[in-house]
């Protein structure tokens, strides 16, 4: 399903849309469209998991989770499993609308929110001149003023050694071959990461495997494949490292 208008040179068209559904076997990157570059985006997933990268970092948006993103800024999309991806692009500078001020994150979506999207792709694109419309748009914006950002952001070093590192978490490679792959000591890469992403380096990894997981359980694996497969003992230990992050256990957090 794919219903992007084109008005973006009406003022009356405060809000655009985008609805589409990738099926199991799509290639992992996947681009979304970018023609509105001076609106703002509120990405959703009403299914799977998708991952927004930007030069800056990256988010992971699980199921019934968006990913906000300001005008201008650059981004690609990395899709988990199948996914129901659903977008609104908003434009700036509409009279009243107070929206996130964060360039990126990751943000829970209410439940009132959730049926507007669906609502609104349905539409396609909402003018203010059309009363209910209108009144749409404002509740939308009303709901988009009352986020609540999650902390589901993986910052990334710029250093080009912290770089090397970085790319290469997740793949079945020892922290000692990591770091000598990268020419760089566990003591200059802890000093670069807090430098330039505010996390210790254990910190960096733990979140870097936490959004790994994420994915992984948003594409239907179990909690104790996904835990052997990120070196824990058994699923408890992972569990209680998800709730110390996200305050719920694998469970509660996708039922929620």
């Amino acid at each position: 399903m794919s219903n992007l208008r084109q008005n973006e040179d009406d003022r009356h068209v405060q809000i655009r849309t985008y609805g589409v559904t990738f099926r199991a076997g799509h290639p992992a990157h996947m681009s979304v469209p970018t023609r509105a570059p001076t609106w703002h985006k509120l990405i959703y997933a009403t299914r799977g998991a998708t991952t927004v990268e930007t030069d800056g970092g990256a988010w992971v948006v699980p199921p019934h989770r968006a990913v906000w993103i300001r005008a201008g800024v650059d981004f690609r999309v990395r899709m988990s499993g199948v996914v129901a991806m659903r977008l609104l692009y908003i434009r700036p500078g509409v009279r009243g609308a107070r929206l996130p001020a964060e360039a990126c994150s990751v943000v829970n979506v209410t439940p009132l929110l959730r049926e507007l999207i669906v609502r609104a792709v349905t539409i396609g694109a909402l003018d203010a001149r059309i009363a209910e419309q209108k009144r749409m748009i404002g509740v939308i914006f009303d709901e988009l003023r009352v986020l609540n950002a999650m902390p589901l952001q993986l910052p990334l070093p710029r250093d080009p050694r912290a770089a090397r590192f970085a790319a290469m978490a997740g793949e079945n490679l020892t922290l000692d071959e990591m770091l000598r792959a990268c020419g760089a000591s566990r003591r200059t890469l802890e000093r670069i990461f807090r430098e330039e992403t505010a996390m210790s380096l254990g910190q960096w990894l733990r979140r870097q495997g936490l959004l790994h997981a994420l994915r992984r359980l948003a594409a239907g694996e179990g909690v104790n494949a996904v835990a052997l497969e990120l070196g824990y003992n058994g699923a408890s230990a992972f569990i209680a490292m998800f709730r110390r992050e996200l305050g719920q256990t694998p469970g509660q957090y996708f039922r929620s």
